[in-house]
């Protein structure tokens, strides 16, 4: 075969292959624009860069020109790089993973996140309206030896706030078993047809929303929101992060698509366990936050409330930005 009749044969896959490679370097959008524009995706790589090793070698066995088996060679190794290259140090990919895969991941479950929102926030808000209008509407969620220890945590002349015994380390231990608990049942009671995450956020969120109706109710409104307003922020948005990953995980038994049932399921799972590591993360942060600043009764209000609403912005801003514009991009 003649050198013209080879490059014309071939021609295409190199462009392709170099388009593919020089995308690298290209924004997130851009890349997956011009990657669908020229149907050369990542899975598509290993088999066009063995045709090219291919291709390089039968242009050095034939004396092709000096030029042609140059650019061969320039894409063959630019190819290896990326293929081969050495995997990132484990502390680099938890950052990744926590920076921009579990924000994109977050976002790819939108439907799922936002069905939880509201079953999480409305029982939460109607509760705390009720206990206003009808007081005695504690008493069916809690009984009185509960409430009387809740009225006693944030009691405005007590000098504790939100908890009156225990060291913060040991405080620290007690809020990660008990938070990471509940973002676990959470999503494992997605297995119950998404009845059980249902459940589990109804209750959570009329539990929440009660007991702080019936401490403002009582007038230990002040104690009880400067010590939820820091950590909140991190500790209600993964239990509804928790609660999507629950709720994917049912759709994917109740309507697996044209997938197997079990194909389906365990690609809710994957996703599901992916999800639960990034809220892990979060329920990490909540419970030093509520150990080690919370409690603190020293703090202003207005400081308190100040922190706050940093965290709060930092968690939206973190979920709505986090890994867009990267080559991690969703």
């Amino acid at each position: 075969m003649r050198q013209e009749q080879f490059v014309a044969r071939y021609q295409h896959e190199w462009q392709a292959l170099e388009r593919w490679l020089a995308l690298r370097g290209e924004s997130a959008r851009r890349a997956r624009r011009q990657v669908a524009d020229n149907a050369l995706n990542d899975e598509d790589i290993p088999q066009h860069y063995r045709r090219l090793c291919q291709q390089l070698a039968l242009a050095r066995k034939r004396g092709y020109s000096p030029q042609l088996v140059a650019r061969l060679q320039v894409l063959m190794q630019q190819g290896h790089g990326l293929l081969y290259r050495t995997p990132s140090p484990h502390w680099q990919r938890a950052l990744e993973f926590l920076f921009a895969d579990f924000p994109q991941l977050v976002r790819s479950q939108a439907r799922s996140m936002w069905a939880a929102t509201a079953l999480f926030a409305v029982p939460l808000l109607g509760s705390f309206l009720l206990v206003q209008w009808y007081p005695d509407f504690i008493h069916l969620l809690m009984d009185n030896r509960e409430i009387a220890a809740m009225e006693s945590m944030y009691d405005p002349s007590s000098p504790h706030l939100g908890r009156d015994s225990g060291t913060d380390w040991m405080m620290f231990g007690h809020y990660i078993m008990n938070n990471i608990s509940i973002g676990l049942r959470t999503f494992a009671s997605g297995l119950l047809a998404g009845v059980g995450t249902v459940l589990v956020l109804l209750f959570n969120g009329l539990t929440i929303g009660a007991v702080a109706g019936h401490l403002q109710h009582i007038g230990h409104g002040a104690p009880f929101w400067q010590f939820v307003a820091g950590h909140g922020a991190f500790e209600l948005t993964a239990i509804v992060i928790a609660g999507g990953a629950g709720l994917q995980l049912g759709m994917k038994l109740l309507a697996p698509g044209r997938r197997r049932r079990i194909d389906a399921l365990v690609d809710g799972g994957v996703i599901g366990a992916r999800l639960c590591l990034g809220v892990a993360a979060m329920l990490l942060v909540a419970a030093f936050i509520e150990a080690f600043w919370s409690s603190i009764a020293e703090v202003p209000a207005w400081g308190k409330f100040s922190v706050a609403g940093v965290l709060w912005s930092v968690v939206l801003l973190w979920l709505w930005r986090g890994g867009r514009g990267s080559t991690h991009a969703d």
